[in-house]
């Protein structure tokens, strides 16, 4: 009963599924760049502190959170549609699976970094958020040639 309409909404969940990811990304993406100019720039109590601190916050609450969430619930669908996966032998979606866990877990500790920044006990320099930065586009290179390349 579920696969059949799992089956049948196939391409909305997948475009669906894509779109999430795109502005997920996107957030994920951004907002270490706003730690770099957060850590080098803004002095503590001025008013460019202030203006990245709603800015950090807006973009993790309004855009980076809901798009996790919709990317996470459209994927599992994905998951559980009948002959998407073949969890026998597609070791690709195994590895897929643990690089969304590690951009999940790169999520967790965006928040955590702006809940520093936002209580003004940021320990972390700008170098090291330009080097986070790098994150996101590595995990997302190998998920991207694990779901089209699938080369294993």
């Amino acid at each position: 009963m579920i696969g059949d309409f799992l089956v049948s909404a196939y391409p909305w969940t997948k475009a669906l599924h894509v779109m999430s990811v795109i502005a997920w990304m996107a957030g994920l993406f951004y907002l270490p760049r706003l730690f770099v100019y957060h850590a080098e720039r803004a002095s503590p109590g001025s008013e460019l502190e202030a203006t990245l601190i709603v800015m950090e916050r807006k973009l993790l609450k309004l855009i980076i959170n809901p798009a996790g969430v919709a990317t996470w619930v459209f994927g599992l669908a994905l998951v559980f549609t009948p002959g998407v996966i073949d969890w026998g032998s597609d070791i690709w979606a195994y590895v897929k699976a643990v690089l969304v866990i590690g951009m999940t877990v790169f999520y967790h500790a965006l928040v955590a970094w702006q809940r520093a920044f936002e209580k003004g006990r940021n320990s972390h320099p700008g170098r090291y958020f330009r080097l986070m930065n790098e994150v996101p586009t590595v995990l997302m290179i190998g998920i991207v040639l694990m779901v089209i390349v699938k080369p294993f």
